[in-house]
């Protein structure tokens, strides 16, 4: 059992854990009347009365002629009596999928609930994705949907015939629950591939034959899928492609026999503990080994890709046909992760070609599909080999390379790629790195980086493009202002129809205490501008000195300086300046702010530790130029790598800090995973000096502050083991500290009921007790 030191404000010693979050923040006052209902933790997040609206899943047809969404079917059931009035309930069928005009918006019932219910049963099908045949005769339903790791890819998958409305449940009369997974049509609509027990089948549609494409899964082999680490850190889910013709399928291959295990184990879901083992390879441990096969669909035979030197010190991140039905290309990157090869593989007999490569000093930091042009001959690509991320329009050959978006900014992202009309469409924000603005440049290079989003959005603009680049869905939100939604014709950003306002959030927001807010610029050391924004009071008083919180991430993962709107982390900061705190964020080199390739590489071999001292340096200028801030009552806190990076201020700046809550954080930068902690820190063998200076546990030792130490024992990403190693080297020391488990949550710490109230009730506590 481990040993938790309870903080003296629960001032109680033989109580349960749970415990210490005793006191109830719903019941502490502002330190000034503002004549405006004060926020709390209940009405935030257990009463959920800031919520906002939500259009639900929308996705554009294919041909750009309107968007579908899911929507509640108005068709109703009797349900079974209500036993306090006797009275009959009824409650809709489920759900249809209805067409939107984006002219007129128009609505029609595309797929009535009733078309999705099975037969002999009065409830349609749970919708938790659908995809449409090219040619929408057909459309495949997944439902019964479970978690495997972070998203629900394992389910089960319905096909409804348009044509003579037959509904039939794919993978055989045998079929066991929720157990295909990334079930898609073939081009022409006959079939439906899908993987199930770690082998890749397909479906024959006209007569339910299933045919087994590859059988040699089992024993550490996967077909189709990822491991763990893939999944995670290439952000890469289903593993196979079918070729434009139908008659192929490329597929990755993973042999995760070199991969140790890692365990977790469940004290509290059964009478005796129950364990989960999956491969889970950490820096400098053997990584499985990836191949990509092509298989013929007719007879099953796979031609394996002759990638050179492939072995379990290379990855695979990508692979995609390349504009026909001949060649795959495949991207093949080192263990070291600074060098990509883009190969053309020949299907027929798996001989490749070298037509691209992309190597960096320190890392490549991004991995995405080449986009293939319409004839095949151009694709698609983003590239950093300039210093700034940049779009270019390179030949199949890899001879002719075309910067389509130069200048001294990072594009973001990609969203469209209209052919017919010669554009492409990106995000972007050359001025301002806090803000994001949709451009476009033309596919030949003659006009670059032309802004779309007018002047009067300023802030942060997300669009959800029609395939074709004619219409999109645009979404605009920024600091303080909940997002809106409006449907754009995207020539001249010509608003058609106003889809959400957010009207009720708005006017609850507009009946509290506003805090003032600002984004700002700093100074580290060496003359690096760092980017941050600063919350106040709404009462501020210039000449009084209030505490500071910060919250950090600071990691290559996230940017926290935005100009967007946040929802409960917004509403939850708000609460703390009623309650007197000033809070404030700053993004440290390293983060992937839109700031050049410098920017986000100066870190590599060495993460943890520069960006701790630009975190340290950004206080020492705001206490100096804001001299409201009491230097002496400063907070920290951040989740994951946010949690490293708390551990770090609070042990390597100890005269800084005065308070941390650190959530989920890798401690040990040694016992994270390969292709991220690799990525960043450089390989151990290399860098060993790296790892153990920017690792938090090192430093332990200099703890003199407060620290509320928070981990789920089940979190399968930053295990737990790193934070029992860590209480150890506290216990070592005898450093005190507060400490809170959270049995089997994930990541995340949102599982089960009342947890995400009862962190946040303990963590406004800490800061409350502590900092004031």
């Amino acid at each position: 059992m481990l040993i938790t030191k309870l903080s003296r404000w629960c001032a109680l010693t033989a109580i349960s854990v749970s415990l210490i979050a005793c006191q109830s923040t719903s019941e502490q006052v502002p330190t000034q009347s503002l004549n405006h209902m004060p926020l709390t933790l209940e009405r935030i997040y257990k009463d959920d009365e800031f919520s906002a609206q939500w259009l639900g899943q929308i996705r554009w047809l294919a041909d750009g002629s309107g968007y579908t969404a899911i929507e509640k079917s108005e068709k109703t059931k009797q349900t079974d009596k209500d036993s306090n009035d006797d009275t009959e309930k009824v409650e809709s069928i489920g759900k249809d999928i209805v067409f939107y005009d984006p002219n007129t918006l128009a609505r029609q019932v595309l797929i009535s609930a009733e078309q999705l219910m099975p037969s002999g049963q009065n409830q349609a099908l749970s919708i938790d994705n659908y995809l449409w045949s090219d040619d929408r005769t057909k459309l495949l339903i997944y439902t019964n949907s479970k978690k495997v790791w972070r998203s629900n890819s394992r389910g089960d998958y319905w096909l409804l015939n348009i044509k003579n409305n037959q509904l039939s449940q794919l993978g055989g009369k045998d079929v066991k629950d929720s157990s295909l997974m990334f079930a898609k049509f073939s081009p022409d609509g006959s079939k439906v591939a899908y993987v199930t027990d770690n082998n890749i089948y397909v479906e024959t549609l006209a007569n339910h034959h299933i045919k087994q494409l590859t059988s040699d899964a089992g024993n550490g082999i996967i077909n189709g899928l990822f491991d763990w680490v893939y999944e995670e850190e290439f952000s890469i889910r289903d593993g196979f492609r079918w070729s434009p013709n139908g008659k192929s399928i490329a597929y990755w291959q993973l042999d995760t026999r070199g991969s140790k295990d890692f365990i977790m184990i469940n004290n509290t879901d059964e009478l005796y503990p129950t364990l989960t083992k999956f491969p889970y390879p950490k820096v400098g441990e053997e990584n499985a080994l990836a191949k990509i096969g092509i298989v013929n669909v007719s007879n099953a035979k796979t031609t394996w890709a002759k990638l050179p030197n492939n072995s379990r010190e290379m990855y695979v991140p990508r692979m995609n046909w390349s504009g026909n039905s001949k060649q795959v290309l495949i991207q093949h990157v080192n263990r070291k992760q600074d060098t990509n090869k883009l190969y053309l593989t020949e299907i027929k007999n798996g001989d490749v070609e070298l037509i691209l490569t992309e190597q960096e000093e320190n890392f490549l930091d991004f991995y995405d599909d080449a986009k293939w042009l319409e004839n095949g001959t151009d694709f698609i690509w983003k590239s950093e080999r300039n210093g700034w991320r940049h779009i270019y329009k390179i030949s199949r050959d890899g001879s002719n390379i075309v910067n389509l978006t130069d200048g001294a900014f990072d594009i973001i992202d990609v969203k469209a790629i209209d052919e017919k009309n010669g554009w492409i469409y990106f995000i972007a924000s050359p001025d301002n790195v806090a803000q994001r603005y949709l451009y476009r440049s033309k596919l030949d290079g003659t006009l670059s980086n032309q802004r779309i989003t007018p002047n009067e959005y300023a802030g942060s603009n997300r669009y959800q493009m029609s395939s074709d680049g004619q219409w999109a869905i645009h979404s605009f939100s920024s600091f303080a202002q909940p997002t809106q939604k409006q449907l754009i014709k995207v020539a001249e950003h010509q608003p058609k129809h106003q889809l959400m306002t957010n009207e009720k959030l708005n006017k609850q927001l507009a009946a509290l205490a506003k805090p003032e807010h600002e984004f700002f610029q700093v100074t580290a050391q060496d003359g690096v501008v760092l980017d941050g924004y600063i919350m106040r009071p709404a009462d501020f008083d210039a000449s009084k000195k209030y505490p500071i919180i910060f919250y950090v991430y600071g990691e290559p993962a996230g940017q926290t300086a935005q100009d967007k709107w946040r929802g409960n982390a917004y509403l939850w900061d708000q609460m703390l300046t009623e309650q007197g705190f000033i809070v404030a964020s700053i993004d440290n080199r390293g983060t992937p702010a839109p700031k050049g390739r410098a920017w986000r590489k100066s870190i590599y071999g060495a993460v943890g530790i520069l960006s701790s001292r630009d975190q340290a340096d950004a206080l020492k200028a705001m206490t100096e130029r804001w001299s409201y801030i009491d230097s002496d009552r400063v907070g920290i806190w951040g989740h994951s790598g946010g949690g490293s990076m708390t551990l770090n201020m609070l042990f390597r700046y100890p005269e800084l800090y005065k308070v941390g809550i650190s959530l989920a954080p890798v401690a040990d930068q040694r016992l994270y995973d390969s292709i991220y902690q690799e990525r960043y820190s450089g390989l151990l063998s290399d860098y060993a000096e790296g790892y153990e200076q920017g690792s938090p546990i090192t430093h332990a030792k200099n703890l003199q502050g407060k620290l509320l130490l928070v981990h789920g024992t089940g979190d399968d990403n930053v295990h737990y083991q790193g934070t029992e190693r860590l209480i150890n080297e506290l216990i070592e020391h005898n450093r005190q500290f507060d400490f809170m488990s959270y049995p089997n949550r994930s990541h995340g710490i949102r599982e089960g009921e009342g947890t995400t109230l009862h962190l946040k009730t303990m963590m406004t506590n800490y800061f409350n007790e502590h900092l004031k």
